[in-house]
């Protein structure tokens, strides 16, 4: 075999594996340089309004909003320059029927958090009471401030393991590695989250990345499971009462207050109920319904965009609608 062809495939493009690593390296040198410009704006704040002091709440959106413009710029990059795709190609542009995605993906999101608390409650391990705090200001400002975050948190981790990295394997036709080389690190990711369960974390958290890589894939979209994802989250914290991945402090007054009653094999204790078999179960039921539903589909554009190694040039033009006259004629 010639040596080129260890990085250049038959449709003339850097072979996908080369693109993931161009990738990775490209996320790094943006998320050093951004990460750099926010710490030199932060302290030249501080000089300027010395008693100005960042929030917890402001540091985790600022945060999770430098890993989203780093992921997003380094896919981007690598749309251009190694495949000639346009920004579209990412999933995250107004393409159409991206709200009814969005819609319809948080519709899902708190269907399937819902039912977890529910298979966890029916089993006598959870107990939930209305929250003693008013409902205004203190369960609104927490509804609608937790809400800001999940968006964001959630976002910067679809474009991150469901963005570049999971589109250009598919584009190469290697769905199926693709799901399973952004699942594991979604999940290993998770486990320096405090008060992990051995075991059902990483489980669960592996499910989690197959769910939402099933979405991506059921409408070459990010806004599908961007409402999936965000929805489950702020619904777990903010509506439920509950542990987000071993996090309490983002929902400070939910709507409801969960009781964890044990045991934690079911509930997930501490961690909350992504650590326990309730939310095994399912993720399990949620992903089938997701692959199956006909609620979604994904669009002749975004097909177009992510179902071939190369896509040409009058490949990405999508066909006019017919005339009126047009349509008399055939």
């Amino acid at each position: 075999m010639e040596p080129w062809k260890l990085f250049i495939n038959s449709a003339g493009r850097l072979r996908s594996g080369w693109r993931l690593a161009g990738f990775l390296l490209a996320y790094v040198v943006f998320l050093f340089l951004i990460t750099s410009a926010a710490r030199v704006a932060y302290a030249a704040a501080t000089y300027f309004a010395p008693g100005v002091r960042l929030g917890l709440y402001v540091q985790d959106v600022v945060y999770r909003l430098i890993i989203l413009t780093s992921t997003l710029a380094a896919g981007y990059v690598c749309c251009r320059w190694l495949e000639g795709l346009p920004w579209r190609s990412l999933g995250l542009s107004l393409h159409a029927r991206w709200f009814r995605d969005l819609s319809v993906g948080t519709a899902i999101g708190i269907a399937s958090l819902a039912l977890a608390a529910g298979l966890a409650a029916a089993g006598g391990g959870l107990r939930f009471t209305f929250s003693t705090a008013g409902i205004f200001p203190h369960v609104a400002k927490t509804l609608v401030l937790s809400g800001v975050l999940f968006i964001i948190a959630a976002l910067a981790e679809e474009a991150l393991f469901r963005g570049y990295p999971l589109q250009t394997l598919t584009r190469a036709r290697f769905a199926v590695l693709g799901v399973l080389l952004t699942s594991v690190p979604f999940a290993a990711v998770h486990l320096q989250n405090p008060n992990v369960a051995a075991g059902f974390t990483f489980v669960n958290t592996a499910l989690a990345g197959v769910w939402l890589a099933m979405a991506y894939l059921r409408t070459r979209s990010l806004w599908f499971p961007l409402g999936v994802h965000w929805s489950w989250n702020w619904a777990l914290g903010s509506l439920f009462g509950l542990p987000v991945s071993g996090i309490t402090r983002i929902a400070p007054h939910p709507l409801l207050q969960g009781t964890d009653l044990g045991p934690a094999w079911l509930t997930g204790g501490s961690y909350g109920i992504e650590g326990g078999l309730a939310c095994t179960v399912t993720l399990v039921i949620s992903t089938i319904f997701i692959w199956r539903t006909g609620w979604v589909s994904a669009t002749e554009e975004m097909k177009r965009l992510t179902s071939q190694e190369n896509p040409t040039e009058t490949s990405l033009v999508i066909s006019p609608v017919p005339q009126r006259n047009e349509i008399a004629a055939e």
